[in-house]
């Protein structure tokens, strides 16, 4: 729509859009806080548990039973009124955006919220940005409806509200703009307007948090800057997080296909079998279970053996290609950030021993500089958002000092995980989605790409 053709109205204003934006924002921000708050109250319940029963079988036995029915409920209660609020949520923005989903917020808001509450403080290996950033979205289709905008600006708003939704999550907003900019390049109409509404809701969201005492989860991590000499080891930790991030998108896409083919008389069972399977590791062995925010600082400081931390990367990888699949809210964000901390501390480890070897002193801060790196360089294999997750490493942790390494190890899994083949995660998921819906993809003639070039057009 030409801006001679749009309606002359109050709402035709650039400054009244973003203060649309920036007022969805507020409200993702307030949501998202008081969604962390919950959550984190609740994750409270093994120690709790142990503290009233002992820690015996009686406790795993309990614990197995109180995560099983948290699942349980939050899967009947996704499947009945909102399928869609399952797993992310981004592959559903981007289908929304494309015109191809429709993004049903009086649904989506109360069944992300309430699902993502019962199925995170289960102990469930997923993130907490999955819901938040499709309910940030959610607010935004909510105000679009009400406000009757047309349909150029009500697909910005969703990008508003999926930016402002991210930093609600991490309060993390300049990676949260740069996601928007860079995963839904596709679907994004990139003009004044819209760029500057993003970034709006990005930053009322993390008003919004502060206001209402929301805290981000603890990923500070303090770490000097690495030598250049060691920069050829961040292209080595690059080629080993390129393939993996390829394998973990495929290892994903398998584990749905999987368990929908087998459960398909019996949907509930999955959430059945991974609830009892989560509220026992709970007790037995916590660091296995969890989307990992809190678990991350710990690993940094814990200094841990080889064998521990590959222990926990391999039953982290499984819990989270278990959990995806089970059918409630929940995203990928934070599991593979923890993830790619415990490979990263595992070779920092064998550097050091190198290092040794040769006689040459390891520098300080060896170890988290690789679990840093490591964060932004499996994000960038399997997003395939390499900015993002450059910006997303040192905003987290805070560790601009690394910036360098960061970026070396990012674009080095991005290139690998090119020529492997991989595509981007939400791609697929959004791709599955729309087959099991009886939809198909656009044609890339059709699909409409759009380009900061245009940043100087209002519409």
């Amino acid at each position: 729509m030409d801006v001679a053709d749009r309606p002359k109205s109050w709402l035709a204003s650039d400054i009244v859009y973003y203060f649309i934006a920036g007022l969805c924002g507020l409200a993702a921000g307030i949501v998202g806080a008081a969604f962390h708050f919950i959550v984190d109250r609740l994750l409270a319940w093994p120690s709790w548990l142990t503290a009233r029963l002992g820690g015996g079988i009686e406790t795993i036995v309990a614990a197995a039973a109180i995560a099983a029915a948290c699942l349980v409920a939050a899967f009947l209660l996704t499947r009945r009124f909102a399928p869609e609020a399952a797993g992310s949520g981004v592959q559903e923005i981007e289908g929304a955006m494309e015109g191809l989903r429709e993004v049903r917020w009086r649904r989506i808001l109360p069944v992300k919220f309430v699902g993502g509450v019962l199925a995170l403080s289960s102990g469930l290996v997923a993130g907490r940005e999955g819901p938040t950033i499709h309910m940030g979205a959610a607010i935004t289709a909510a105000a679009s409806d009400l406000l009757k905008l047309d349909r150029m600006d009500a697909r910005g708003l969703l990008a508003a509200g999926a930016a402002a939704g991210l930093a609600a999550a991490f309060n993390a907003p300049l990676a949260a703009i740069l996601f928007v900019i860079e995963e839904t390049r596709k679907q994004f109409r990139y003009t004044f307007r819209s760029y500057t509404g993003v970034i709006s809701a990005s930053a009322a969201s993390a008003m919004g948090m502060e206001l209402v005492g929301g805290i981000a989860p603890p990923l500070k991590i303090a770490c000097p800057a690495m030598p250049l000499w060691l920069l050829p080891v961040f292209v080595l930790l690059g080629l080993g997080l390129g393939g993996l991030g390829v394998a973990f998108n495929r290892c994903l896409v398998g584990a749905l296909e999987w368990t929908a083919a087998t459960f398909r008389r019996a949907p509930f069972v999955p959430a059945l079998v991974v609830g009892a399977a989560v509220g026992m590791l709970a007790i037995v062995l916590p660091a296995a279970v969890g989307g990992g925010e809190t678990l991350i600082t710990h690993l940094v400081a814990g200094k841990l053996t080889l064998i521990t931390l590959l222990l926990i990367a391999v039953l982290r990888f499984a819990g989270n290609m278990a959990s995806y699949p089970v059918g409630v809210p929940g995203g990928i964000f934070s599991p593979m950030l923890t993830l790619a901390t415990t490979i990263g501390l595992a070779t920092g480890l064998v550097i050091e021993v190198v290092l040794q070897a040769g006689n040459v002193a390891a520098p300080p801060g060896l170890g988290a500089a690789f679990a840093i790196a490591a964060m932004g360089g499996l994000f960038s294999a399997a997003v395939r958002a390499p900015l993002v997750a450059v910006v997303l490493a040192v905003e987290l942790t805070g560790a601009y000092a690394l910036i360098l390494p960061v970026i070396v190890t990012c674009v080095t899994a991005n290139v690998i995980a090119e020529w492997l083949g991989g595509r981007p995660i939400y791609e697929i998921l959004l791709e599955r989605t729309l087959r099991l819906s009886g939809q198909a993809m656009p044609a890339p003639a059709e699909q409409e790409v759009s380009s900061p070039v245009g940043l100087d057009e209002r519409r």
